[in-house]
């Protein structure tokens, strides 16, 4: 069905919807832009995130990194970093493909519209120039039928009149006879200009105002056809990111698979074993019968001479405190007895 003959008399109607379609139009380009920037500012915040908890030091002077937990942490956040650049790429598709592209577009069909009901309101004006002219016209026909009308009782009137003069009634004639063709003139040009101005109502109202409200109705449905495939940019955005999301989230998942418990533990006893034998135990030494002590590997040892001899740091084979405080060397298990007596 087309506007042009469904709705040849509602042009204020036609008018108010096109604008209401461009109005939609610059809505949903309002609504793109915003949505644009939460993109942005979401890539940016994740960005942010994962540059807070990024290892700060090289992997080469870092001995956290050999541990599988701190790789797949470090992956995790490079799948992240790489999901924020997708954002990115959605916010910059949008803010081209739709933004930029439907806003030029916008403007085009303004200027389109307003020709259009340029081009209307001119022809509504002839239209109506055109009836003023057939208004004039009749009421100089209807005023000459009057003057007529009026000369010619005049005439009629004289021309009875016992007193007037034969010039009086002449010229009583002759002003009718003029009025009366000015009359029969008046009644020709009202005529003419009937017939000009139907003609060109019929042109108005079954050629020329269809054609604007058709091209009209053309210009609405391109819109309504362009908005449509703009409102489908929208998840196309999406979609064409989705195989790198998704590539994002498997190689999380790959991460989180990569945690090795068993290696980890087997990283730290690399990383930090001593190499020390764990301590034996302590013998009994019995200070009642000091003459006839026995010298022993985790005692005081006692040379031929008599002179006892002390064990210093270098001799010692054993760790015996794996929970001393930090930077605090720690004692050596001659060093918890005092030293005995020269005999």
């Amino acid at each position: 069905m087309d506007w042009g003959t469904e709705l040849w008399d509602q042009f204020e109607v036609l008018e108010r919807h096109t604008q209401w379609g461009l109005d939609l139009l610059d809505r949903y380009v309002k609504f793109v832009k915003e949505r644009t920037e939460v993109e942005q500012a979401y890539a940016k915040q994740l960005r942010s995130l994962v540059k807070k908890y990024l290892p700060k030091r090289p992997a080469k002077d870092d001995p956290e990194s050999k541990f599988s937990q701190q790789q797949s942490f470090v992956q995790i956040l490079q799948e992240v970093n790489d999901f924020a650049g997708q954002r990115e790429l959605v916010a910059e598709n949008l803010s081209v493909r739709v933004c930029l592209e439907l806003t030029k577009y916008s403007q085009e069909m303004k200027q389109e519209r307003k020709m259009h009901f340029q081009e209307g309101r001119r022809a509504q004006q002839q239209l109506e120039n055109g009836f003023k002219q057939l208004e004039n016209s009749k009421r100089k026909f209807e005023r000459d039928c009057r003057e007529a009308e009026k000369a010619a009782q005049t005439a009629e009137r004289l021309d009875q009149d016992i007193n007037a003069t034969k010039a009086d009634v002449e010229k009583a004639k002759q002003q009718a006879h003029l009025r009366s063709h000015m009359a029969e003139e008046s009644k020709n040009e009202y005529a003419a200009q009937l017939q000009r101005f139907n003609r060109d109502q019929a042109h108005f109202y079954f050629s020329q105002m269809p054609q604007i409200f058709d091209k009209l109705q053309d210009m609405d449905e391109r819109r309504a056809t362009r908005l449509g495939a703009g409102y489908g940019l929208l998840s196309e955005a999406e979609l064409e990111v989705v195989p790198i999301i998704a590539k994002c989230l498997e190689g999380m998942k790959v991460a989180a698979n990569a945690v090795d418990p068993k290696n980890d533990s087997h990283v730290l006893i690399e990383l930090h074993k001593s190499g020390f034998a764990r301590p034996g135990d302590v013998e009994f030494e019995d200070f009642s019968q000091p003459m006839n002590r026995a010298p022993s590997d985790s005692s005081l040892g006692t040379p031929s001479d008599g002179r006892p001899e002390l064990r210093g740091p270098g001799r010692s084979r054993t760790k015996r405190w794996p929970f001393g405080k930090k930077n605090k060397p720690s004692r050596q298990p001659w060093a918890l007895y005092p030293p005995c007596r020269q005999w």
